[in-house]
């Protein structure tokens, strides 16, 4: 089995795609095929598209909508479920009144304005879902953040294997992986940021990996420190207990849930990744790094 890996990166999402497989003849299509998955993923649910469907969607009555948002939604749902709602679709609003507003590109790292009183968000269990259709109630404002770049890679991977090969797909450190591995694994690193090729080294032979982090999509709004993870209990920032958190589960899904679930829970999120069987390493913003559920076995 060869070990090579043939590479190609691109802008995508307000993050960087990047495409390895196993086969170089496949390349190509293989780029193909995520360029248009990505593109679909944004029309579907991209916060900072008014066009989009799910900035479309009608608030009070249920609506149609596409198979591309009803899976994003299902999975997200799915994901608030198994986070106790840790990770929550319905932190739009708060995610607005943090500034996050626009693409990150496009963000002012320093708002200077007085900070809006946060509030909790409206809740997960408040959107009723049906085949084909979805009711979003008044005032509740939809962001996939937590969900949407793992879903996407997840779908992307999977669509790609169908060509015959071996293929790893990372969306901003949201990783998955389908199809043979080559020989010896995928070898990623991971760390704060996932452009620098991190502090740390993993071999992913099947499965997902995927890293949350406070040190990267963050600003200052009203004179403080804020970033991109939202503790849906407040609306606020959490706790700054960790700084950088990675998991590796069967999807990137579940993977990314995980991870932005670990950090927002703060105190006794080590434990609580140990109970799930999740593999995973925990940065404390001292720097001290915790591993846990034989994270070892994937060093």
């Amino acid at each position: 089995m060869t070990t090579t890996r043939y590479r190609v990166a691109f802008p995508a999402l307000g993050t960087t795609a990047v495409l390895l497989v196993t086969d170089e003849a496949a390349l190509p299509e293989a780029e193909r095929l995520l360029r248009a998955e990505l593109a679909a993923v944004d029309e579907a649910y991209s916060r900072f598209r008014p066009d989009s469907e799910i900035m479309r969607l009608p608030r009070g009555r249920a609506a149609p909508v596409s198979p591309m948002l009803a899976a994003a939604l299902a999975a997200a749902l799915r994901a608030a479920a198994a986070t106790d709602g840790l990770v929550d679709p319905t932190v739009g609003q708060a995610m607005v009144d943090l500034g996050y507003d626009r693409d990150f590109a496009a963000l002012s790292h320093d708002v200077d304005v007085a900070a809006v009183t946060p509030r909790p968000a409206p809740g997960w269990w408040r959107i009723r879902t049906e085949p084909g259709r979805v009711l979003v109630p008044h005032g509740v404002v939809l962001d996939l953040g937590s969900t949407g770049k793992a879903f996407a890679a997840d779908r992307a991977a999977a669509r790609i294997a169908e060509l015959g090969c071996g293929v790893l797909v990372s969306l901003g450190g949201d990783l998955a992986t389908a199809g043979p591995a080559p020989e010896g694994g995928w070898l990623v690193g991971i760390g704060d940021d996932h452009r620098t090729g991190g502090d740390a080294l993993v071999t992913i032979r099947s499965g997902a990996l995927a890293t949350s982090s406070v040190t990267q999509r963050a600003w200052r709004r009203g004179g403080r420190a804020v970033h991109h993870i939202v503790d849906p209990r407040t609306g606020d920032v959490p706790e700054p207990v960790w700084r950088t958190v990675s998991v590796a589960a069967r999807t990137c899904v579940d993977a990314n849930a995980a991870a932005t679930a670990a950090i927002v829970r703060g105190h006794g999120a080590d434990a609580w990744l140990r109970d799930a069987g999740l593999p995973a390493r925990l940065v404390a913003h001292d720097g001290r790094v915790v591993a846990v559920a034989n994270w070892s076995n994937h060093a």
